[in-house]
Formats: C-alpha cells, structure tokens, sequence
C-alpha cells in the first residue's frame, strides 16, 4: 500500500509540475516557442552520441528478449533516424504558428463582434510503447501548440527516451520555456498509467500509442479525454483497371519497407477480373519474405506459397513480414469487406479509373484514404504536418494524423460597445 501510495504521490508532483509549465507555454510568443524548438532540434544534434548508445542498449536488451525483428525496427534509433528526428523538430518550429489564429469572425446584428480563436489544450499526457520518436516529436508538437506534455514510455526504449529527454532539457534549458513543460515519467509499471489518466483536474488530453491491449487499458482507466487507435488494419484494393506493375510495388512498399508500424499494409483486396494476372506475380515478388495467407481462390492461383486465411486474418493487425490477400467481386465487395473488417486508419485504392478511384475516395469513411499510393504516406510528416502526435481513428476532436493543430481547441472572443441583452 505504501508503494502505491507513493507513486500516486510521485506522479500526481509531476502532472502538478507540467500544469504549472503549461501556464507559462500559453503565455509564451510564437518567437520564444520556435526558438526553444529550434534549440531542441540542435541539442538533439549534439547528444547524438549519447541517442545512439542508449538505443543499442534498449535493442540488445530487445534481441536478448527474442523481440519480434519488426518491433525490434520499430524500437531501433540509427544514425539517419535521428537525423530525422532533428529535421522533425526543426519542421515543426519552422511551420506557421497556430496559436491567436481566428477561425471564424463575424459581426452580429446588435453590433457584438464575434471570433473564434486558436488556443491550447493544456497538458497533454502521451503514453506509448517502442517507440522512441514519440518522445521528440510529442515535445515538439505540444510545445508549439502552446502546451505542456507529461510521457510515459514503455520499459523496452527507457534507456532511449532518457536519453531523448536531456536532450530536449538541454535546448529548453537556454530558452524561455521552463524545462518542466516536457516531462518523462520514471516510472514504467503499468499501473502508473492508471494513476496518470485519473488526474483529470491536472491533465486535459491522454493520448495512447501502442499496442491494443495498452489503448484499451487506457481507456478502461481513464478519467480524461483519450484519443483512441486501436489498429491498424490498413488494406489496399488492386481494381480492375489497375496498373498491374505499379500495383506490385506500392503492395510490397505497403507491406515491407517497414512492417511492425501502423500503416503497413495488412489485407490486400484483388479485383477477381485481374486476379489470374496478379495473383501469381504477387506471390513471386513477395513470397521469398512474406508470408502470405489468402482464400481459397488465391490459394489456387498462388500455389503452395500461400497459406490458408481464417475469419481472424481479415482482423489481424500483424506487424510483421505477414500479408492476408483475398479475390474480391469489384469495388462494392471491397467496400464492403474494409467497412466490416478495417480499424478506420488508412485504405488505398490502385487504379487507373478516376471514377472508380472516386467513389472509393467518397464512401470509405476511414481517417485516410489514398488513390494510387502506398499506405505507408499516412503519417504526419509525410502529410505535410512536420509530424505527428499520433493517428486518431476515433471521429471525436480529431480524426487521422494528428500534428500541432490537433492539441489546440479554440474559444470564443467578444467585442462589444456596451450592448445589454434584452
């Protein structure tokens, strides 16, 4: 009882901490928030050496642990990753500021002026698992956005986020935000989750990034607003008039340059009208990596490379070197099978019929929907965002990639000359 009450205690001081940090980011300039960003960006550079050896010692511990080699990627920094960590900040400080921008404005008949404006949230709580980019990008993305973030990263990148974290203290230490605005919770055992997202006097926003089981303990336990992704099952339908070579490529892109992340493909949906043609041609290009699992009509067109497909697989988000692929009866079935079985994260249609494309594009209804391209765009930074808080595929607040605009909310202002309501 002691322990517990002792990390209530320890992180109750730090949510207490970030709301007064918070305050002093909203009252901050736009200048001051973009140089205490660029300074991050620079530290960052600096404590490279320090990045990388705390990464290899989260990934050794990883490998010993006989971690999936996908989430192992997921959880690896390397000398070019943290290149784009520094880029992602610097992008990030570089964008337009949000904060005092007037949404809506209007003068009513009884002379009242009215607008709307962008302010911030608060305090942001960011709770996520191996992954480490989170940790910058989060900082990033809060403090532009004129808030304060509390994150608590899983026990496999500790060594990582740490590292990560003086990092950000160090620019922050010479610039007119107060280090407490970005803060990491020491504490990596599940239950000071629980004790953080009950602080709903303390902390306006939780955002999750991990694993299903995680989002949804969060949610269970959760006293404040959560933004919820809890898969990732992004398909990619192959129609009928699609360019069959393009469509090679963008499905392995799709599948393999990076498989454990959330908007790798998992279900490919094959135009029946081609498949005779790219049934095979898949599995040749794939099958030497992926394991394919299919229905029966692509089991016969792709041989023994293809395993048998269960009701599960159409559900699975894999996260790994694994691909369900089913024939499907033209762009209604395909519909059809991404609203029953998709997570509303991100769906591409391949084709070279702009009407079809369109319609794909007009009656999905998932956060991010692409025509002839790999799913693998759905992220923050390559949406034109700088990066990313995390994906929303809840439709309340926010809805797909979420960047700085995403942790602002906006109140009314009004203008008056003495009017009195009668």
């Amino acid at each position: 009882m002691t322990g517990d009450i002792e990390r209530a205690r320890l992180i109750r001081g730090v949510a207490e901490a970030a709301r007064t940090a918070a305050r002093s980011v909203a009252r901050s300039t736009a200048a001051q928030r973009n140089e205490a960003l660029t300074a991050i960006a620079a530290a960052i550079d600096r404590h490279r050496p320090a990045i990388l050896a705390a990464s290899a010692r989260d990934v050794a511990a990883a490998r010993a642990a006989e971690t999936p080699a996908a989430l192992v990627d997921r959880l690896m920094l390397d000398d070019r990753r943290v290149t784009g960590l520094v880029r992602a900040v610097a992008e990030v400080a570089a964008a337009p500021d949000l904060l005092g921008r007037v949404e809506r404005a209007e003068t009513r008949p009884n002379g009242l002026e009215i607008q709307r404006v962008r302010i911030p949230l608060g305090v942001i709580a960011m709770i996520y698992e191996a992954r480490p980019n989170v940790t910058t990008d989060a900082a990033a993305l809060c403090l532009k956005a004129g808030n304060a973030c509390i994150l608590r990263g899983g026990r496999e990148a500790l060594e990582t986020n740490r590292a990560l974290l003086a990092a950000v203290h160090d620019g922050l230490r010479a610039t007119a935000l107060p280090v407490d605005a970005v803060q990491l919770v020491p504490i990596t055992d599940r239950e000071a989750i629980a004790d953080l997202v009950k602080l709903d006097e303390l902390i306006d926003l939780c955002i999750p990034r991990g694993g299903e089981g995680l989002i949804r303990y969060v949610a269970e336990h959760a006293r404040v607003p959560v933004i919820k992704h809890y898969k990732g099952v992004c398909h990619i339908y192959v129609h009928a008039a699609a360019d069959l070579d393009r469509a090679l490529a963008i499905v392995e892109n799709a599948k393999v340059q990076r498989p454990g992340v959330c908007n790798a493909v998992e279900t490919v949906l094959v135009d029946r009208a081609i498949a005779e043609r790219f049934i095979p041609a898949l599995v040749a290009r794939l099958s030497p990596t992926v394991e394919l699992r299919g229905d029966d009509t692509v089991r016969a067109l792709g041989g023994p490379a293809v395993r048998p497909a269960s009701e599960d697989d159409w559900y699975a988000e894999y996260l790994d070197l694994i691909l369900a692929v089913r024939v499907v009866d033209g762009l209604d079935a395909a519909i059809a099978h991404i609203e029953r079985y998709g997570s509303s994260h991100t769906e591409s249609i391949l084709t070279g019929d702009a009407a079809a494309g369109e319609r794909f594009v007009r009656e999905v209804d998932s956060s991010t929907v692409m025509i002839n391209a790999s799913t693998r765009f759905a992220d923050g930074g390559e949406l034109g965002l700088g990066a990313e808080i995390g994906i929303s595929t809840t439709r309340l607040h926010a809805y797909g990639p979420m960047g700085a605009e995403g942790l602002t909310t906006t109140k009314f202002v009004v203008r008056g000359t003495g009017q009195v309501r009668s």
